[in-house]
């Protein structure tokens, strides 16, 4: 297996194109429970150019039936990127001012509950942001109201 560096000027390009529309290659979740997940999947995918079909614990995306958890659940989506050893891209928690453009911030609730996940789009030094459920196009991380936030660093992406 050879480690590659995660793309992230594909992430963040393909997040901006895709943020306020849907691409036809993939489902759109926003009436199962939200899409954030699903989209900061398909950026992280445009980055990282490789999914990992290992069953359960995998991350990809065939098909609204043939997928894993891991690429529309939030806390499935932190769980795979932290854990991953096997093919694909792998991460480390960092604080945001290590965060980088096309690293995902996970919100959560005063429960500690984390319910959304955003692709980091720039840093200004605000940090911008793309999503879906609630469409976001480089819209202000402060702009948002949450108790706390997670940032995922995409390291770099394992390859067979």
């Amino acid at each position: 297996m050879k480690v590659t560096a995660y793309n992230r000027t594909e992430a963040v390009n393909y997040a901006r194109k895709w943020a306020l529309l849907r691409n036809p290659d993939y489902y759109d979740f926003q009436n199962l429970g939200g899409d954030c997940t699903n989209f900061a999947s398909q950026s992280i995918f445009a980055g990282a150019k490789v999914m990992n079909s290992t069953k359960v614990t995998g991350w990809y995306y065939y098909s609204l039936l043939n997928r894993s958890a891991s690429w529309t659940g939030v806390e499935y989506l932190y769980d795979f990127l932290i854990n991953n050893k096997l093919v694909g891209p792998y991460a480390r928690i960092v604080s945001g001012e290590r965060a980088q453009p096309g690293d995902i911030v996970q919100l959560a609730d005063s429960s500690r509950d984390f319910y959304h996940s955003l692709v980091i789009t720039e840093i200004t030094p605000e940090i911008l942001v793309c999503a879906h459920t609630y469409d976001a196009l480089n819209r202000p991380l402060a702009s948002y109201t949450y108790y706390t936030a997670r940032f995922i660093h995409i390291e770099e992406v394992r390859k067979w």
